[in-house]
């Protein structure tokens, strides 16, 4: 059994960068976050996983994001939350558990509501809805206002590198997928990682999802040493234990 890749056409012509394990299902789909890739560690250890119990798995690239086509400084949630539906529409014949990391929490819950009949399940790792308007927004100040009316662009600061271009297109369009202060009619079962130490996610912001929540099986773990990443050998512990326990539920 191997990791195959390929690349899925979308209909502008730009095509999405993927990687497929085949093996049994419910399908495993990763869903990244916010100008992450899929050769992250977590969705490296899930493919490592899945190779390891023949368990089906896809992880891909949005637009804009790692091996995939398009212009980052593009891209919105529209857009991204497209790309989420084309995989499981294209991709993932049947059922799936969707893992979804920071933003990709929010496009995971976006692709549960949309295909509620295929998405069996969520893990969710330092998910973020509504992250453009209630994380970013108040990070914008005058100055940042003024570039975005004048250009359409703001600099964004990192702490992990070089300032990125953040859109008024894409915070306007954001606005149009938020879920919270909910209810969220996600009805499957969901597991929440969320480290308490995270300087990108705060911890209320995730639990806040999972009061939203409408399933009643929604487990929130917090761990309060955890920063975002939750790639520590102990945190990626929980995420495949989580996993395994929505993938393959006991009896």
């Amino acid at each position: 059994m191997h990791e195959e890749t390929g690349y899925l056409r979308r209909p502008d012509g730009t095509a999405l960068a993927y990687r497929r394990v085949g093996g049994r299902g419910p399908t495993v789909v990763w869903m990244g976050g916010f100008r992450s890739d899929m050769a992250g560690t977590k969705a490296e250890v899930l493919a490592d996983w899945a190779l390891a119990r023949g368990q089906a798995y896809v992880r891909f690239d949005y637009f804009g994001h790692g091996e995939s086509e398009g212009d980052f400084a593009q891209g919105t949630i529209s857009r991204w939350r497209e790309d989420a539906l084309a995989v499981l529409d294209e991709l993932t014949p049947g059922p799936v558990v969707v893992v979804g990391s920071s933003m990709g929490g929010w496009i995971a819950c976006l692709a549960a509501l949309a295909r509620p009949d295929q998405v069996r399940g969520l893990v969710l790792i330092a998910p973020a809805p509504d992250f453009t308007e209630k994380l970013m927004g108040p990070e914008i100040d005058a100055a940042a206002r003024l570039a975005l009316v004048e250009t359409g662009v703001w600099m964004r600061p990192s702490d992990y590198g070089e300032p990125y271009p953040i859109t008024a297109a894409l915070l306007e369009d954001g606005d149009r997928w938020s879920i919270l202060p909910g209810p969220v009619p996600v009805q499957v079962p969901t597991r929440i990682l969320q480290g308490g130490a995270d300087p990108d996610v705060p911890w209320r912001h995730a639990l806040e999802l999972a009061w939203a929540i409408q399933t009643p099986d929604v487990v929130f773990q917090l761990i309060t040493d955890g920063d975002h990443r939750l790639s520590r050998p102990q945190d990626l512990a929980r995420l495949t234990a989580a996993l395994e326990e929505l993938v393959h539920p006991p009896a």
